[in-house]
């Protein structure tokens, strides 16, 4: 039933987007993914809305390229302007493994002891070609934080708090 009502949720959005911007609509959240599906063509999975410190409301597209490749795609929701850009990856592919010095537990432990919780999901990715562990954690206060965390450094990165999220994680 979940995903049932997820796909119609997901239908709508994409549907009532593409049909908002046959008609001149130049919302933020439209003017986002137009931005997003500019810089990656195809097809957008996922949205979240988040809140990122030092940079306030954002949008995360999760878009399956027509060449194949994922990418996570974020804009800021003030302005609609992409300002980064980052290709998900295999741990194993020679990209992740030939750059990255910290292994994923070790960036794990370094996650979670800034932010207590469980783990949700781990994604690979290279941001500006630099390894990145990314880390969803779910806290006890029912928030789910998006942490990065350098691979190479083990340094934590950017970390925005989930505000709603439509589309497949």
């Amino acid at each position: 039933m979940q995903a049932k009502l997820l796909f119609i949720a997901i239908t709508t959005l994409l549907s009532t987007a593409a049909l908002a911007n046959n008609h001149g609509h130049n919302g933020q959240m439209e003017k986002c993914m137009n931005a997003a599906l500019a810089k990656h063509p195809g097809k957008v999975v996922s949205l979240e809305a988040e809140i990122e410190k030092g940079r306030g409301a954002i949008y995360e597209f999760d878009i399956v390229g027509t060449d194949g490749k994922e990418w996570e795609v974020e804009c800021e929701a003030k302005t609609g302007k992409v300002y980064e850009e980052e290709l998900d990856v295999d741990p194993n592919s020679e990209e992740f493994k030939s750059k990255a010095k910290v292994t994923m537990e070790q960036a794990k432990k370094t996650a979670l002891d800034k932010f207590p919780g469980d783990i949700e999901s781990i994604e690979y990715e290279l941001e500006n070609g630099n390894p990145v562990y990314e880390f969803d954690i779910k806290q006890a206060n029912g928030k789910e934080i998006e942490v990065e965390v350098d691979a190479v450094t083990g340094k934590i990165g950017e970390t925005e708090e989930e505000v709603y999220e439509i589309g497949k994680d």
